[in-house]
């Protein structure tokens, strides 16, 4: 294969700490080149490198053979490099077309020739998106998709993606992962960052694997397994990430779910979690496990069934009723939904149980906040520069432990927990494991959704199946497998499909 560039012996500091070591890093024409590690292992950094958002401290960078000097994005840019960001760069304001062409556009636009080379290129990825929208009004999926078209404007050689699937659905993710095949077949180099192993093993060539600012090692896809690299980053197999089953003792049902019913995505759903346990949700994306999760929390009005906690039954009219009897819910979208992310780690960690930290006049005790958060984040191993930092300055896993933090806070009988390690590396999805494991410990009913069907069968105690609204079965650890799972998840039950066909719900 051509190579397209080539970074060697790259280091970076910043004062005196040492984000790279002497780092080679290759992207050879179609092929997608992952590159790999735990948050902080220096990924993102060396592609701003390579992206010109960053000049080494010494190393060279070449292109085509050529060492050069990026000294800015637009410079990289010029010589056909695009990085598409996990947190997009677009305006949301302008339209898709003017999001496209944004920084080459004419004195004087022909809109109507601006907005057929933009539908060109939309045509191309294989998305029907109206070039005069504007982008705010779309889905993140098509905003993406707005920002790899801007990329093939420019003549792109080698485009970046940084975690693309983090916020994506199962679908989406495939339509990118499509799209990423289409600019391999072009001769595009694809540097494709992810913490999604699965997905990498799928679409990658080669892979490099990063830690502390260093090199581990480049492999081909087809000589390593999952396992092989995982213990490239983190020095473990796989199993060993998860906490050791059948210690607990199980206790009393905590929570049980009774015909929960709420339109098409919820249809008569029912199951129990007692003291000590920790039971999956699985299922395919759409199948409803979201929707139970707010409908037990309070977030979503029941249109029939009921919730009970301790054999007492319970109606929510919100998420604060529920926090109240000790519910708590780690949300899917950490960022809009789990946290405040201006807002300080203290605050984020105890709103839940203000009470705990405030005095009989309800004025706050600083010194006993303060105290209580920090106790709260050596527990959780939680990194940051201390309890006044806001929490978006904090990685993903480590947002997760805030959001972790909040309900260890609250003391509730019952967590929830909606895809719990999407979005964080590996080093940190082994301690949210252990936090995981400490609640249940502790005694308390632990729900988890995941999408990643390892996750659910190293962590949980015996996972329920959903499909199409409806609970499809149970698998208990003897009969733990993806076909099992699948099966159940993707064929409906013959008696339920009759009753179904009849006019009859299930």
């Amino acid at each position: 294969m051509v190579e397209l560039a080539r970074l060697s012996a790259i280091t970076k500091s910043f004062g005196g700490i040492h984000a790279l070591r002497g780092v080679d890093f290759d992207v050879r024409a179609g092929e997608v080149h992952a590159l790999l590690g735990e948050n902080g292992a220096g990924k993102s950094t060396l592609m701003r490198v390579l992206g010109g958002e960053l000049q080494p401290t010494s190393g060279t960078v070449s292109l085509g053979h050529e060492a050069v000097t990026l000294r800015d994005p637009r410079e990289a840019r010029a010589r056909g490099i695009a990085v598409i960001h996990q947190e997009l760069a677009l305006a949301p304001d302008l339209t898709v077309a003017e999001n496209i062409f944004l920084g080459e556009l004419p004195g004087v636009i022909s809109w109507g020739a601006l907005k057929a080379r933009a539908r060109e290129l939309l045509d191309r990825l294989g998305f029907a998106i109206d070039p005069g929208r504007t982008v705010g009004s779309l889905a993140v999926a098509h905003q993406q998709v707005v920002e790899i078209a801007k990329a093939l404007a420019r003549e792109v050689r080698i485009i970046i993606f940084d975690e693309p699937t983090a916020v994506l659905s199962a679908q989406d993710a495939e339509r990118l992962h499509g799209i990423i095949a289409d600019l391999k077949r072009h001769g595009v180099g694809v540097v494709y960052i992810s913490h999604r192993l699965d997905e990498v093993m799928r679409i990658a060539d080669r892979m490099t694997v990063m830690k502390d600012g260093q090199l581990v090692g480049t492999v081909d896809a087809a000589g390593i397994t999952i396992d092989g690299l995982i213990r490239m980053m983190v020095g473990r197999p796989l199993a060993a990430m998860f906490p050791e089953k059948g210690r607990r003792a199980l206790g009393e049902t905590l929570l049980e779910a009774k015909n929960l019913r709420r339109g098409a995505k919820v249809r008569g759903v029912s199951f129990t979690v007692r003291a000590g346990e920790v039971v999956g949700l699985g299922g395919l994306v759409g199948a409803g496990r979201t929707e139970v999760a707010r409908l037990i929390f309070g977030a979503d009005r029941l249109e029939s069934g009921e919730v009970s906690l301790r054999g007492k039954p319970v109606r929510f009219a919100s998420p604060r009723d529920a926090v109240a009897n000790g519910i708590g819910l780690v949300p899917e979208d950490r960022k809009h939904e789990g946290v405040v992310l201006d807002n300080a780690i203290r605050i984020n960690s105890t709103m839940a149980r203000m009470g705990a930290v405030t005095g009989p006049l309800g004025f706050l005790r600083r010194g006993r906040e303060k105290t209580m958060v920090e106790d709260l984040g050596r527990s959780l191993r939680l990194k940051s520069a201390g309890v006044d930092a806001p929490v978006s300055s904090l990685s993903g896993g480590n947002q997760q432990k805030v959001v972790l933090a909040k309900w260890f806070h609250a003391e509730g009988d019952v967590i929830i927990l909606d895809e719990p390690t999407r979005g964080v590396d590996v080093g940190a999805k082994t301690e949210i494991y252990a936090l995981v494991d400490k609640l249940a410990t502790a005694g308390k009913a632990v729900l988890v959704i995941s999408s990643e069907h390892q996750e659910l069968f190293g962590l949980c105690d015996r996972v329920l199946v959903m499909g199409e609204g409806e609970l499809r079965g149970e698998l208990l650890p003897d009969r733990y497998s993806e076909e099992n799972l699948l099966s159940l998840a993707m064929i409906r039950p013959v008696a339920a499909a009759a009753q179904s066909n009849q006019g009859v719900e299930p």
